[in-house]
């Protein structure tokens, strides 16, 4: 598969290599060998014969773009490939040559060599997804106790732990990585059902052959053919966005961290990477900027595979053709973001001090609502509403602390001075002990996640078998 060099900023060369033309190409002889060699056990066709096919069933045998020109005059590109394969067995063998793609449909090996391409597809996502598993929860385990605003509707909200913002970033991450996992084990199926999904030419023995063909392929093996019933594998392309969307949340936070004017975050720099020839004072945030673009263009195509569902009769017309193009940009992108993410985060610079100070800038008015309810206490929640709200303008027009104009009021008021502890009123201020409940949380939620990737971490559902 060949993309433009803008695609290839946004991905990785290992996607693209796992949906190039070879790897298809690679993959629909993987299926025809399989296929020779199932149907010679169950006694369909003879064992010379299959040995002849599996034995030509080798894509660097053959002109690879030649059969994908000729695929778009004919309309499939199996239909050259088997035409080629066929040709080629006949050279050696021509009884054996009658045997090829016996049974078989042009959309059963073009569906199973793409089932073929996206196992090692997301074998690449779950190996990315590991390593940036890894990257955040070591973050979040060293940022426990490290106060950082909480923005809401990109406003300053209140201090929470930038431990616990981590562990937001990381838990949608282990969702994605077993619900991948999940779904995949469902939609990784072997498609075969010859011309209308009944497997009529292998009579009897067809259930044994796809049973045969799965097992050499190391793929489930169908409850029917699934050529129109497209709904567990487009659930599975779901989860690729839904990943690819949680990777442009977590993108989009570190980008806006890593504002100047924010600076709490800053992405790996040096070799070149995010400098600007006009601006040397710029630090670029490469990593977010790929993730951002890679996610943005995702809702596009999870949009047209279930545009593409409603496919007619027994077989589509178009739909299931333009499913099969919008299918790799997926993985593309998902792998682009991945990849770029874990660059930034294995160098990623966290500023504590410049947290405080972001905090320290809003003068104590992150704070109110503790301070609020701490003189709710003494004084009643009417009463204490009305005096912090008459305070917090004060600050806005003073410019002094919101902590400071309290302790005043309080000193200043004999029923207030009878009911509140200062030194207990100054600890609401303190962003460490304001972290507090956000670190208790973020302590167990991550504790639940590294408990969740180690067990992700034993199995490896996605490895190639050995189809030899």
């Amino acid at each position: 598969m060949s993309v433009s060099i803008f695609d290839s900023f946004l991905t990785t060369p290992e996607m693209i290599a796992a949906f190039d033309d070879a790897a298809i190409v690679g993959a629909m002889f993987r299926y025809e060998a399989a296929l020779a060699r199932a149907q010679a056990e169950e006694g369909v066709i003879p064992h010379a014969a299959a040995s002849a096919i599996a034995g030509v069933c080798k894509a660097d045998l053959y002109d690879i773009p030649a059969l994908i020109h000729a695929g778009r005059r004919a309309g499939s590109l199996a239909i050259p490939l088997v035409k080629e394969l066929t040709r080629t067995v006949a050279l050696y063998d021509e009884e054996a040559a009658r045997h090829v793609h016996w049974g078989s449909t042009s959309q059963d090996v073009i569906d199973t060599a793409l089932v073929l391409a996206t196992r090692a597809a997301l074998q690449l996502l779950d190996d990315e997804l590991a390593e940036l598993g890894v990257h955040l929860a070591a973050l979040a385990e060293q940022h426990l106790a490290t106060p950082v605003l909480a923005r809401t509707l990109m406003q300053p909200a209140q201090v929470t732990s930038f431990g616990f913002k981590a562990v937001g970033w990381l838990a949608p991450l282990v969702r994605a990585r077993a619900a991948l996992r999940a779904t995949a084990a469902q939609a990784l199926q072997l498609q075969l059902g010859g011309a209308v999904g009944t497997l009529s030419v292998m009579k009897e023995q067809g259930a044994a052959v796809a049973a045969r063909v799965a097992q050499q392929l190391g793929l489930k093996v169908a409850d029917a053919a699934w050529h129109t019933q497209r709904d567990e594998w487009v659930r599975l392309g779901m989860e690729v966005a839904v990943l690819t969307g949680s990777l442009g949340k977590l993108a989009t936070d570190l980008s806006l961290m890593a504002q100047g004017e924010i600076a709490e975050l800053a992405e790996p720099s040096g070799n070149g990477r995010g400098g600007s020839s006009a601006m040397p004072h710029k630090r670029n945030p490469v990593s977010s900027m790929i993730a951002l673009a890679a996610s943005r263009r995702t809702p596009q195509h999870a949009a047209a595979l279930l545009a593409c569902m409603d496919q007619q009769h027994e077989r589509g017309l178009g739909n299931w053709q333009a499913e099969l193009a919008e299918w790799p940009p997926l993985f593309l992108s998902a792998h682009g973001a991945l990849h770029a993410l874990n660059d930034a985060f294995a160098g990623l610079t966290v500023d504590r001090e410049r947290m405080l100070r972001n905090i320290a800038a809003l003068q104590g008015l992150v704070f109110a609502e503790s301070a609020s309810s701490y003189l709710a206490g003494a004084i009643g929640r009417p009463a204490a509403h009305a005096l912090l709200e008459g305070l917090t303008r004060r600050v806005t027009s003073e410019g002094r602390p919101l902590d400071a104009l309290l302790a005043d009021a309080v000193k200043a008021d004999p029923q207030l001075a009878a009911h509140v502890d200062l030194q207990q009123l100054a600890t609401l201020f303190d962003p460490v002990a304001a972290l507090e409940p956000a670190r208790r949380l973020a302590a167990s939620q991550l504790d639940a996640l590294r408990q969740r990737m180690a067990e992700l971490d034993t199995t490896h559902p996605f490895h190639e078998a050995d189809d030899a």
